[in-house]
Order: structure tokens, then sequence, then C-alpha cells
């Protein structure tokens, strides 16, 4: 079984947040990603083994992912969109020692939801008598952004505001470009960068993170399993907290 893990998060307490969030459409179809809730619930079970009060906000993560966390203790509050996610990060933050944002969240939500599905028909039909696919515009309205309202308004003096973004390398830059300039525009304490792809980020399937600074400044690596990196980040963050202290 291996030795016990240190409990060097005794007496402290993690928000973390987890999943994906979905915006609703209609009452059958939603804006949603890929995030399993797989990386958060590892970092949550994770913290709470090494003796954390660990809260886990949870975006629209499956049942089988979330038994895991029955065993260490996690408290999990369920969430299904941006807005929610939100209100119930902030609230629980006003309580904790850091906060750790491994959710995917929606940049953007439907401006408005039918209340009932929408059909095709009424839509117009193209010039070609149908040759080319009709289109719908769905207007959207970008939503709150939580990490960057944890770090401009903290809920509690002194919180340790630890951000993930996924990123792909794209014509404007690599993965870790994008991400030290995410990670300069957010100002969170940390975050954490990870390339999403076929076979690994999102899912069961292997991590990879860069862990950067406020100022774009490499801090750590970690890759391997979700559990793996999970042991990584928490190392940090317990650091990190003790540094605090012994800093007041």
């Amino acid at each position: 079984a291996g030795p016990p893990p240190p409990q060097d998060l005794a007496g402290r307490a993690l928000v973390v947040s987890a999943g994906g969030t979905r915006e609703p459409l209609d009452p059958v179809r939603f804006l949603g990603n890929r995030s399993s809730g797989r990386q958060g619930c590892a970092i949550a079970a994770e913290a709470a083994r090494r003796g954390a009060r660990t809260v886990v906000v949870a975006a629209n993560v499956d049942a089988h992912v979330l038994a895991g966390l029955e065993p260490e203790g996690v408290r999990v509050i369920p969430v299904g969109t941006a807005l929610e996610l939100g209100e119930a990060v902030r609230g629980e933050a006003a309580q904790a020692d850091a906060v750790i944002m491994t959710a995917a969240v929606a940049d953007y939500r439907p401006a408005t939801v039918s209340a009932s599905k929408i059909k095709k028909r009424g839509m117009s039909r193209s010039p070609d008598c149908g040759a080319t696919p009709a289109r719908r515009v769905i207007e959207l309205v970008e939503n709150p952004d939580v990490l960057t309202g944890l770090v401009a308004d903290p809920p509690r003096r002194g919180l340790l505001v630890v951000g993930f973004a996924a990123e792909t390398g794209d014509a404007a830059g690599d993965v870790l470009a994008h991400g030290a300039a995410k990670a300069r525009r957010k100002g969170a304490d940390l975050l954490a960068v990870n390339a999403v792809g076929a076979r690994t980020g999102f899912g069961d399937v292997p991590n990879s993170v860069v862990v950067l600074d406020s100022d774009g400044r490499e801090v750590v690596r970690a890759a391997g399993s979700k559990a793996e990196v999970a042991r990584t980040l928490v190392d940090l963050v317990a650091r990190v907290l003790d540094a605090r202290v012994q800093d007041s």
C-alpha cells in the first residue's frame, strides 16, 4: 500500500472546480465541452488525503468519477452552467485557503433559451432548394470570467488562486506561448497550462501541464496519469501556502 501521504494540508480548506459547464439552448440541447472532471477530482482526492477540508464544485461530472471522492470525504456541489459554477465557487471560497479552478468554463452562453425544442421547420430555405444546408444563427453573450473575478475581487484575503488553461497550438503561437499570455492577462497566482488532443488532456487519458506564475514564468512541470499530475500540483499548493505563513 505504500507509506501514508503527508498531512501537509491539515487545517487547510480547498475548493476545486471540476468538469465542464453546459449552457442550454433548449430543454434538449446545450453548448458544452469535452472536460470529464477527472483531473479536478484527482486533485481534490489528493488534497483530502493530505488533510485538507475539500469541496468540489462539479460541473456535469459523471457519477462514477465522483464516486472516487467518497472514501476521501470530499464534499460535492453539483452545478450545470457557468453562472451556477461561479456562484458556488465564490461562496465556498470565502472560507477557503486556496481555489483550484480545474473546470472548463464556457466563455459564452446563448442569449435566449427556448422553452421548447428548437425545430427545423420554419427555417429559411437556401436559394438552391436545399442543395446547400440551411443555417441558423444563435446569438451568444459572454459569461463572467470566474477566475479573473476571484483575482480582482477575492472573497477572502490571502486566497491562493490557481487556474487551468486548456490550450492547442495554432498559427499565432504554441501552447506555452498562449498559456504565458493568459497567465499575465488573468493574474492568478498560478496557472496550469495543459495541451489537449486525442491522447492527452480531457477524458480518461494521461495529462501534461506546465505551471506558470502570474508573470508567465515556469514554476514546475507535471506529466503522467491524472493522479500523478494531481500529486505534483498539490505538492506545489502546499508549499506555497506554507511559504505564505512563514512570510506573514
